[in-house]
């Protein structure tokens, strides 16, 4: 009997090794990832400057800890901000942790501004965390459900819906943030329109809100730009990341501009893992192979393909509801649940999720070649019409 809590139902695969976007089982069996640690491994597995770079750090220090100087974690900050147009970073290890900076810096934001009860405006069908606060930001009651009472201060609006947003704010005078994915992974593949968060940036500015972005699962180049809101050509007042920033490596970032800038001071938060040599090694390595490699724009050029080779051959398919995405971020909607693909995809050597019950998701490395994406599309058309076919 296993000694681990029952938190997972996992699939009956384990892996020994990967090479790129492959992964080897423990039988020896070979798998082509479409799901990267669901959208982690950036670089994909066993990556030669990765390894060669936390390796060579692990043998100098892994861990010191925060009360002391650690330029690495200066090197890093310094990179994130220049890529992001952000000026302020705290590091964690995952990205609830980052996310619920982001909550607190927002209710710091809100109390100094004299607002005793601190409100965020939150989306439907959000996913922000497991930890209380980012539990309680997240808009599925199935991962809420037995955690009551959630902690307050949210309040839940339809996403890409800004006068929605706008009629909260008439009624409710104690708003001082608005908070959301920019594409939401969870919920299905969902992204927010522009000129929907062009009139969110307006919005928060007019009203004196902060902006919050969560980008833990697309950002770092997954979406065709380092981060999913400079397709808008925005600014939020702050930024969550994790996931895809290490490679592989825990790691989160809270990154802070304009309203939020200056608000964190010695004592208000801290972490004792987080921005250590070892991962901060790793965040920096990532960042530098996917600019050295072309990445970003690569999984633009990749995603399109995959997505019109699922089109052209899934587009006469009844059942098939829509397909769409940005970048290596990529979601196929059915018309019923679908969980069984994630099983009938194992037996047939592919890497797949499911989520929202009717969307496979699909996040491969970002070093996915035309050839990787080919053939995912010609290993998942056929499992998605067979199982259209046998509903």
């Amino acid at each position: 009997m296993s000694h681990l809590m029952n938190t997972y139902a996992r699939l009956p695969v384990a892996f020994s090794h990967g090479n790129g976007s492959w992964l080897t089982d423990s039988e020896g069996r070979v798998y082509l990832d479409a799901l990267s640690g669901i959208a982690v491994s950036t670089l994909g597995h066993n990556h030669p400057d990765l390894v060669g770079a936390i390796s060579t750090q692990a043998a100098r220090i892994l861990h010191s800890s925060n009360l002391y100087e650690i330029p690495l974690q200066t090197q890093l900050a310094d990179r994130l901000a220049e890529l992001s147009g952000m000026d302020e970073v705290f590091f964690c290890n995952s990205g609830c942790e980052a996310n619920e900076a982001a909550i607190k810096l927002a209710r710091l934001y809100g109390h100094r501004q004299g607002v005793e009860t601190p409100t965020t405006v939150v989306m439907e069908r959000a996913f922000h965390g497991r930890t209380m606060a980012t539990l309680s930001a997240t808009g599925s009651r199935k991962a809420q459900a037995g955690f009551e009472p959630l902690v307050a201060g949210f309040v839940r609006v339809p996403y890409n819906r800004l006068e929605a947003i706008r009629a909260v704010a008439r009624s409710n005078k104690n708003i001082i943030a608005v908070m959301l994915e920019v594409v939401q992974g969870e919920g299905g593949i969902n992204s927010a329109d522009i000129e929907f968060l062009r009139g969110l940036r307006a919005l928060c500015d007019d009203r004196g809100w902060l902006l919050i972005c969560d980008e833990v699962q697309c950002g770092m180049g997954r979406t065709g730009t380092w981060f999913a809101f400079q397709h808008a050509r925005i600014r939020p007042d702050v930024v969550t990341l994790a996931k895809g920033l290490g490679g592989g490596v825990p790691i989160g970032a809270c990154l802070a501009a304009g309203l939020a800038k200056g608000l964190f001071r010695p004592g208000n938060h801290g972490s004792t893992f987080g921005g250590n040599q070892l991962a901060t090694t790793a965040a920096l390595t990532t960042i530098s192979v996917v600019e050295r490699d072309g990445l970003i724009e690569r999984a633009v050029t990749i995603g399109e393909l995959i997505r019109d080779g699922l089109r052209e051959a899934l587009g006469d398919c009844p059942g098939v509801l829509d397909i769409r995405g940005q970048g290596l971020m990529i979601g196929v909607e059915l018309g019923r649940p679908c969980a069984e693909l994630v099983t009938r995809a194992l037996a047939a050597g592919l890497l797949i999720n499911v989520t929202a019950d009717t969307v496979v998701r699909l996040l491969p490395p970002l070093t996915f070649s035309a050839d990787e994406g080919r053939e995912l599309v010609a290993r998942l058309a056929p499992l998605i019409r067979d199982f259209l076919r046998t509903a």
